[in-house]
């Protein structure tokens, strides 16, 4: 399952959503390209906004500046993550701790 933790200035991202094999998992294709998507375009906003730490089992996100640009982005993708989760609760957990 993938886990998605977010806190009021960091989020962490980790596991397999486990809905089909490596390479074929359509909803970790979907939550990847949700985080990878936004956090390219916060960074070509602002490349000091946030700063992500990606290895093999997790992917942590620190937010460094509240600013309107990068909070609306950031709320978008939980928004979108949760809608995520909403059709693929077996594979998906978002949890708030704000």
């Amino acid at each position: 399952m993938i886990r998605v933790l977010v806190k009021k200035n960091h989020i962490k991202i980790s596991g397999h959503a486990m809905f089909d094999e490596y390479g074929k998992d359509i909803v970790c294709a979907a939550a990847s390209s949700i985080v990878i998507t936004t956090i390219n375009g916060i960074l070509r906003l602002d490349d000091k906004a946030i700063k992500y730490n990606l290895n093999k089992d997790e992917l942590s996100v620190d937010i460094l500046k509240e600013d309107r640009f990068t909070k609306t982005l950031i709320l978008n993708m939980i928004d979108l993550l949760k809608d995520l989760e909403k059709n693929y609760g077996k594979n998906i957990k978002v949890n708030e701790e704000v």
